[in-house]
């Protein structure tokens, strides 16, 4: 797959397909802890995102899959073996077709077109350096978003390794971050009232989900961060109070807001 993980797309045992983002990438290993909270945050929120989960890869898969590899410093490099992070493919790679980018008018009729806000509600409070990724595909609007039923393209938010900077676990605020870049996605923005109730749901997040997320987390990946880990997830709670002021940084990226 495209990207600086070097991700693959693997078949699991349960017979879904998942991209898979290997615990010695390129980008780091705690590439894959963002990912997991993420993913474990969007889905408390109900901002379509693809599953995650736990994908063992064993000795025996790698000898006998040759072309599963890494590429670092221009070397190849084995993937270690052990639990790495899955991101669910939307279904049979052979049959569906999904697209990184769609064109203007059919970007505004996607289903699920509000939750490009939502996710930038999301993105700012979790300091995302990176730009939102997204792809679309056809779907039925629900298992992948709460809203009603309906059939047409939606949009899954993807690629969640760079929030709390990436690798440098930290918060570093731009008013750029975290936004989509087809700024069309924004133009009925016109206040905070646009952003609700995500602004509200994330000011009030629970502490449960929060530790959820920290159970799931196997321990090879956290290798002696985990005090690290949790001083930051304090100070992630801590921002929930600021998630009006950051989106109000971010307001010259919205040409209509009054």
């Amino acid at each position: 797959m495209r990207g600086g993980a070097q991700s693959h797309l693997l078949e699991a045992a349960d017979g879904q397909f998942y991209v898979v983002k290997f615990l010695n990438n390129p980008q780091h290993r705690r590439i894959l802890i963002n990912e997991w909270i993420g993913s474990t945050f969007l889905r408390y929120l109900q901002i379509s995102a693809p599953d995650p989960a736990l994908i063992e890869v064993t000795p025996d898969f790698l000898a006998e899959n040759p072309e599963v590899h890494l590429v670092v410093n221009q070397r190849r490099t084995a993937v270690e073996p052990g639990w790495h992070f899955g991101s669910r493919y939307p279904g049979d790679p052979t049959r569906l077709a999904v697209y990184d980018f769609l064109p203007d008018t059919l970007l505004t009729g996607i289903l699920n077109y509000r939750e490009f806000l939502a996710a930038l509600v999301f993105d700012k409070w979790m300091g995302n350096a990176d730009s939102r990724q997204a792809i679309f595909f056809r779907a039925a609007v629900k298992p992948w978003t709460p809203h009603p039923q309906g059939q047409g393209f939606v949009a899954a938010m993807i690629d969640h390794g760079y929030v709390f900077a990436g690798p440098q676990w930290e918060f570093a605020d731009g008013p750029a971050q975290g936004l989509y870049f087809r700024r069309l996605v924004y133009e009925s923005v016109r206040g905070l009232e646009d952003f609700q109730p995500w602004l509200d749901q994330i000011r009030g997040f629970p502490a449960q989900v929060v530790d959820e997320a920290m159970r799931g987390i196997p321990p090879q990946w956290l290798d002696g961060d985990r005090e690290r880990l949790e001083l930051m997830l304090e100070r992630l709670m801590v921002r929930r109070g600021r998630v009006i002021s950051l989106i109000e940084a971010t307001t010259g990226q919205f040409p209509r807001w009054a």
